[in-house]
């Protein structure tokens, strides 16, 4: 297996800066603000696992369905021809979904290879150690960095035609607006019938996506809880996590499932020796899990500069992977 972890991605002592940056200018912000991105540290990862074994987180289960189960119907609808290609992954993780993409790729003998990127080096390493181990055979080059960084570092790896996968309702950690602006800025990067898997979680019974956030065992509050621990150890803060509280929240009319860290007191915090305030019941915007209807993926498609080539649905109905091209 021919592994190649970019070179040129971000050193640590980089990536540390660009961390304390973004936090302490989302924590200056009114309201206060938090990048989702940042959970994913070792412990993060760990607990985003319990969260996907959880029963009544529906998500992973929902696209497994697909990718397991209809993923003859995803090739003939990703790879229209015979020709070699690139699959790109964008926030690989620990590929369980497309690792069945992979192996139906490989059983059908045709020629691919596999870029995953993530911003995770420890989730890459995973990665890379089980699908050495599962197939061996497999070209793979793992890209560690931010995803359009990675998507030109791909580019000018191989001129072969690009089909690029964005799973797990990813695209649902952006609002509406910042989704426009994502597909807009993914389609600049690709090229003329290249085609992209987006996975869209899809509006339903209110109560069935509150509970997948908001879980009795507490798993949800810990992973957002986390990321305060992870501004306490690598930048110096000194959060009292027992001072937060983690809050829920869906609106079925616009979609928007988001998630909020309550401060439950008046109080300062510093980070680096800088001071932050938090008044009684002020909030950290943390996370939002867009929902989408039909209609709204069209929309962003077309807004996009990109053109539906088909849609699956799980059995359920509760989620689409919707495949686009570029025109």
């Amino acid at each position: 297996m021919n592994v190649q972890l970019d070179p040129q991605s971000k050193t640590a002592k980089n990536a540390v800066d660009q961390f304390r940056s973004d936090i302490l200018n989302g924590l200056s912000n009114t309201p206060k603000k938090l990048s989702s991105k940042y959970f994913y540290d070792k412990i993060g990862d760990h607990l985003f696992q319990k969260i996907m074994a959880m029963p009544s987180y529906y998500l992973t289960r929902c696209e497994l369905d697909i990718f397991k189960n209809k993923t003859d119907e995803l090739i003939d609808l990703l790879i229209p021809g015979d020709e070699p290609f690139d699959l790109i992954e964008l926030g690989a993780g620990d590929a369980m979904k497309s690792t069945y993409l992979l192996e139906q790729l490989i059983r059908k003998g045709i020629n691919f290879t596999y870029m995953p990127i993530d911003i995770s080096g420890n989730i890459l390493s995973i990665l890379h150690q089980k699908l050495s181990s599962q197939f061996p055979e497999i070209k793979i080059t793992c890209l560690e960095g931010d995803y359009f960084e990675m998507l030109q570092k791909a580019a000018s790896l191989s001129d072969r035609r690009k089909v690029v996968l964005f799973l797990g309702s990813n695209i649902g950690n952006m609002t509406l607006e910042e989704a426009e602006g994502f597909c807009l800025h993914l389609n600049k990067n690709l090229s003329p019938k290249d085609r992209v898997l987006i996975g869209f979680d899809l509006m339903k019974n209110p109560h069935i996506i509150l509970e997948a956030y908001n879980d009795k065992e507490g798993i949800t509050a810990s992973f957002n809880l986390n990321l305060l621990t992870r501004i306490n150890n690598e930048l110096g803060g000194n959060f009292d996590l027992k001072q937060f509280q983690h809050y829920q929240t869906y609106d079925p009319v616009s979609g928007a499932c988001r998630s909020f860290l309550i401060s439950l007191i008046s109080q300062e915090v510093t980070i680096d020796n800088i001071r932050i305030s938090f008044e009684e019941n002020e909030w950290i915007d943390m996370e939002i899990s867009q929902k989408f209807s039909s209609e709204k993926i069209m929309d962003l498609a077309q807004q996009s500069g990109f053109a539906i080539a088909g849609t699956i649905n799980d059995s359920k109905k509760w989620f689409v992977d919707s495949v686009w091209q570029v025109k």
